[in-house]
């Protein structure tokens, strides 16, 4: 990417996906030490309150896997920085995100992606058709890890190359060959 001066970049008008009413979303361009250059999306709503936030990479690195293995309470910390189209996978606990048309990126720790997993868990268990059993096996499965308890492997599958898992410990593979 040339090089862009921090701040504002722009701003876009459009309908609000929940009422209709005017909308704006601005866009705003940042270097951040141990990330990189972002770009964060946000708009508010002043009808009926709907938020619209993203956070992205401003520089891809093309599609790609991201993949880091949590062996100790400290790699809780690590940063994750992932798109809104990015899928999450833990495959020692089942667990696998795929993003929405809703879906927002985030910068965040490993240890907040457990917390947003264990969030999305938590509204599930009001599911008639949940699987208790599995769910309550999930939940002691997150709640451990965030102890640091577990051993497990965070992978984020891009895309668009821009999320990022802030590691020296990461391993990065190219994606969709052709």
């Amino acid at each position: 990417m040339d090089e862009v001066e921090e701040g504002k970049l722009w701003s876009l008008e459009s309908k609000c996906p929940r009422c209709g009413s005017k909308f704006t979303i601005s866009e705003y361009f940042h270097n951040i030490p141990l990330i990189g250059k972002i770009i964060i999306s946000s708009g508010r709503c002043g009808n009926c309150g709907y938020i619209y936030k993203d956070v992205r990479a401003a520089e891809s690195h093309g599609p790609q896997r991201l993949k880091v293995h949590i062996d100790s309470p400290n790699d809780l910390n690590i940063i994750v920085v992932r798109a809104g189209t990015a899928s999450i996978y833990i495959p020692e606990f089942g667990i696998s995100i795929t993003p929405g048309p809703a879906s927002h990126g985030f910068i965040t720790t490993v240890e907040g992606v457990l917390d947003r997993i264990k969030e999305v868990l938590e509204m599930l268990r009001e599911d008639p058709d949940i699987d208790m059993e599995k769910w309550r096996y999930r939940m002691d499965l997150i709640g451990r890890a965030m102890k640091g308890e577990l051993e497990f492997t965070l992978i984020i599958e891009d895309p668009e190359g821009v999320s990022r898992i802030i590691s020296e410990k990461t391993e990065k593979e190219e994606i969709y060959k052709s």
